[in-house]
């Protein structure tokens, strides 16, 4: 048992460790450095840091899952989760995915105190429902999460009035901006400029899209793709 964890604490280390190649150069950090809380590395909080660091031991992650002999046929991700999916199924690479991870974290940051996001008791359809008689323009369904749940994203003080509707049981997303909503539209330039030189291959495992329900070609996805995966929903339960 104890080689065992050894050898699987190995090949999570090395993987990380590649991630970290190609993440310091952009950010000045590791993600090894903020898990350690080494001296100089910055705490594991706000998008910028968060994000990238949750998308190196993801991709540890799945490495420990190929060392055990578990070889995808497809992979599906959900919001960031999709950049990871991308480079288990070879479409992005670990460049490609840092630059995407650090840039469009670090740009969602112009974001900050917006608005905010909160998962509700509802499925995606009965919540639309809703939010279109009382909120337009204010709430949006951010993310279908399955039958019986999604979460809504918007404007604070509607989210507060969704929170105290009768029958709804809401949880405060811990993030103050509206992802995967039109709230994220600002920033497309920025991020159009950032991702431009996003070059993704075929891939060699098919990918299923959360941003389309459904499986799309691996070349499809370019900057174009990344920004859609901010800025529309969630489709996860689909």
């Amino acid at each position: 048992m104890a080689v065992g964890l050894l050898e699987v604490s190995g090949v999570f280390r090395a993987e990380v460790e590649r991630c970290d190649a190609v993440l310091e150069p952009l950010t000045g950090w590791t993600a090894t450095q903020v898990l350690r809380q080494e001296v100089g590395a910055p705490g594991l909080v706000g998008s910028q840091v968060i994000q990238p660091v949750l998308w190196a031991v993801m991709v540890g992650l799945a490495a420990v899952w190929r060392w055990a002999g578990v070889e995808p046929r497809a992979v599906v991700g959900h919001s960031q989760g999709e950049i990871t999916a991308a480079c288990a199924a070879g479409t992005l690479s670990l460049e490609d995915a840092a630059r995407i991870m650090v840039l469009r974290s670090r740009i969602i940051t112009r974001m900050d105190g917006t608005g905010g996001m909160a998962a509700i008791n509802l499925p995606a359809a009965e919540a639309a429902e809703l939010i279109g008689s009382r909120w337009p323009d204010r709430l949006w369904v951010a993310v279908h999460a399955g039958p019986e749940s999604c979460v809504a994203a918007g404007d604070l003080d509607a989210l507060a009035e969704l929170a105290g509707h009768e029958g709804i049981r809401a949880r405060r997303v811990a993030i103050d901006y509206a992802s995967h909503t039109p709230h994220m539209r600002p920033l497309v330039p920025e991020l159009e400029k950032a991702l431009a030189d996003v070059r993704p291959a075929e891939g060699e495992v098919r990918f299923c899209s959360s941003v389309e329900a459904a499986f799309v070609e691996g070349t499809s996805l370019s900057a174009p793709y990344w920004i859609d995966n901010l800025c529309r929903p969630v489709l996860f339960d689909e």
